[in-house]
């Protein structure tokens, strides 16, 4: 028996893959082990150790939760800005005028070229001399500001290449039935695309949120991973415990994205299939900028009704 994509497999084949199996259990076995062996020895799962976190809230409301806030802060803050610009300069890379698709690719070609690190450290630097923000918010804005102009650029390739993606067909059939430019982008190209780009976008708010993380090592700036830090000090050199509670948090925030946006693509792509209905001629006319170009057999111009409503010359109809 065989299948679409490769040969079943036979006997022997079966025992290897079992043989190999079995080796790979024992062995992650063997590691988990050895992992909880070694952190039993260092005394790393005492109560003591865990005990802030799970039984007590002086931990979560004194250090985890302002620190999550400002991540969260940080992060809502540059993908609401990140999104729209990096839409803008993908679209701009796709303009038909030089002086419009020269400049979007020098900005993003750049920015995406450059540490998004160092993109806070100059931001810190240019905000403490040439702005009067205050010191204590200087750390924010740098890392907002850093966010920001490196994933606006990963975006605008992001978005420039969904579009790309999507068939000449879809560009040329819209512009037959008289859409714009700008129409056909807004109306046809970019609804189709964002399925097709939404799971690349996520991973990219993913790397926004985990990004924030650069402020807290190098710009003091007071996020969850700078929290562990200040915890695992805190409560006794307790910094196994610590930050194995900021990374199930950081897994908990980027694993609600990802479902989110799995539900998210798989119900924008149910609603987009087709439900089987022929358009009409004047369902064509009613679409805005096409009455001028005389879309549906109105105003002397193309008649389309045997193109959509069908007269038994093209053999699509409504008895079909």
């Amino acid at each position: 028996m065989t299948s679409v994509l490769y040969d079943a497999q036979g006997p022997r084949a079966k025992r290897r893959n079992i043989l190999w199996t079995a080796l790979f259990v024992v062995a992650l076995a063997a590691v988990l082990w050895w992992l909880y062996s070694s952190l039993d020895e260092k005394h790393q799962l005492d109560w003591v150790l865990w005990k802030p976190y799970l039984s007590g809230t002086e931990a979560y409301s004194t250090y985890i939760w302002p620190g999550l806030e400002n991540t969260l802060k940080a992060a809502a803050l540059s993908m609401v800005i990140a999104l729209p610009l990096g839409a803008v300069l993908g679209i701009a890379r796709l303009s038909d005028h030089v002086w419009v698709r020269v400049p979007a690719a020098v900005v993003v070609e750049f920015f995406r070229a450059i540490p998004v690190l160092v993109l806070m450290i100059f931001g810190l630097a240019l905000y403490a001399q040439y702005t009067d923000v205050p010191s204590d918010d200087r750390p924010l804005y740098a890392v907002v500001t850093g966010l920001v102009l490196y994933n606006a650029s990963v975006l605008a390739e992001i978005v420039r290449a969904g579009i790309l993606s999507l068939p000449k067909g879809q560009a040329e059939a819209a512009m037959a039935i008289g859409l714009r430019k700008n129409q056909v982008m807004r109306v046809i190209l970019l609804p189709q695309a964002v399925t097709a780009m939404l799971p690349a976008i996520v991973s990219q708010l993913v790397v926004i949120v985990k990004d924030t993380a650069l402020g807290g090592a190098v710009l003091t700036f007071p996020e969850l991973l700078s929290a562990a830090n200040t915890m695992s000090g805190y409560y006794g050199a307790n910094t196994i415990a610590s930050f194995t509670v900021v990374a199930v948090i950081y897994l908990v925030i980027n694993f609600s994205l990802t479902s989110f946006a799995s539900w998210l693509e798989g119900r924008l792509r149910r609603r987009k299939k087709s439900t089987g209905a022929v358009l009409g001629a004047q369902d064509v006319a009613d679409i805005p900028g096409t009455a001028a170009t005389g879309a549906g057999g109105t105003g002397g111009g193309l008649d389309l009704t045997g193109l959509f409503v069908g007269d038994g010359r093209r053999g699509v109809g409504k008895d079909d």
